[in-house]
């Protein structure tokens, strides 16, 4: 039996009648651009969330562009962002005009130290963007302290959050404000590109609101140089259906979790995600770290076992921002991470006997990198 890492088909067949019936009363309404669609699902997430606004846009990268272009972030301001993180934070930045400043993980959680972020604040910085990697909050409390302190904005990426609690507050409802991903790949995915500013700031939304859509609130009277991202009517659509099932789904991801926890727990080598009493990830990647991760993945591979890795390339090593000078080194924990992390397979339809396959898989290659004769279990 083979494991994908990501399955598409079975949340559409799952939902294959109200999906249909969201494309055809798209269909039927003859309006495709900011309709009514969009106006329901930016109230239905803003209720999710739990906050006053939400501003639908193209996608993940242009939600925290136009979020910081919004308040006024720009050229010769710097964002403390994560080392360790996908590069869409970085550039979103560097769209703003703005200089990203790296500052390393909790090597336990993977997200934004808290600790290391005072040394990193300089006269120039203008916000602090923490990722709530994999699906697990970033440590906000201490951050909003921080900023607080300094004058700051807390951009949240909720890219792969969608639905986690920290301190039994939904992620994306934290700082001042967030940009959402409905890349198809996340725990509330579209079937295309669509992203999403949340926020309890009036003026906030208002300013993403006008940015979006040429910087015009009126049509052909453009009030300052704005961005054609506009979410897209027919994803809207998708995005309300799903939404409905969110909780639901990521309740199934935190079954599988526990299952992956209790199975592989003590297996040679292997570091498991940790997560702190403080949050209730929705488990958007299960990642596990090895030194023999490379060997691990292909010999996963061979049993039928899909697996990714989040991130190869830490974006202080990318070609995107050679131009900086930065060089191995100078970012340790996020260059560890890089070179040991693998994401096993994850999703709210991974059966118990894919999960089975999984633990079993890993505890036999395990076992055989360590010399070791495999322990035979049942999840």
């Amino acid at each position: 039996m083979k494991v994908p890492f990501l399955d598409f088909v079975r949340p559409y067949e799952e939902l294959k009648e109200e999906l249909d019936e969201a494309y055809f009363r798209f269909m039927r309404s003859a309006w495709y651009v900011l309709g009514k669609e969009v106006e329901a699902f930016e109230e239905e997430y803003a209720n999710f969330c739990g906050v006053k606004h939400c501003v639908g846009v193209g996608n993940g990268l242009e939600a925290l562009h136009l979020a910081l272009r919004a308040y006024g972030i720009g050229q010769g301001d710097e964002v403390i962002v994560p080392s360790n993180t996908y590069i869409a934070s970085w550039l979103a930045v560097s769209y703003a005009g703005a200089q990203p400043v790296p500052v390393e993980p909790d090597p336990r959680t993977f997200n934004l130290d808290p600790h290391r972020l005072e040394a990193a604040i300089t006269p120039r910085t203008k916000a602090i963007m923490p990722v709530h990697l994999y699906g697990q909050p970033a440590d906000l409390d201490p951050i909003l302290q921080v900023a607080r302190q300094h004058g700051l904005k807390v951009i949240e990426d909720n890219a792969q959050a969608q639905g986690a609690r920290y301190q039994g507050r939904r992620t994306g409802s934290l700082g001042d404000a967030a940009g959402n991903s409905f890349y198809p790949g996340k725990n509330l995915g579209a079937f295309g590109e669509a992203g999403a500013v949340t926020t309890n700031d009036p003026e906030l939304a208002d300013r993403v609101r006008t940015l979006r859509n040429y910087g015009s609130k009126k049509k052909y009277y453009n009030e300052v140089k704005g961005y054609n991202s506009r979410l897209d009517e027919l994803q809207a659509a998708f995005l309300r259906v799903k939404l409905k099932k969110l909780d639901e789904w990521n309740m199934r991801r935190r079954e599988v979790a526990a299952r992956y926890l209790a199975g592989m727990s003590g297996l040679n080598g292997l570091t498991l995600p940790f997560v702190p009493t403080r949050a209730e990830p929705v488990w958007h990647l299960f990642v596990i770290r090895h030194s023999q991760r490379d060997a691990l993945q292909q010999r996963l591979a061979a049993t039928g076992i899909g697996t990714l890795i989040h991130y190869p390339v830490p974006p202080h090593l990318s070609g995107a921002y050679a131009d900086a000078g930065w060089k191995r080194g100078a970012f340790p924990v996020a260059e560890e991470l890089a070179d040991r992390v693998l994401s096993l397979p994850m999703g709210p339809h991974l059966s118990r006997e894919q999960t089975g396959q999984v633990v079993d898989g890993m505890r036999h290659i395990l076992e055989s990198l360590a010399g070791k004769p495999p322990v035979p279990l049942e999840v």
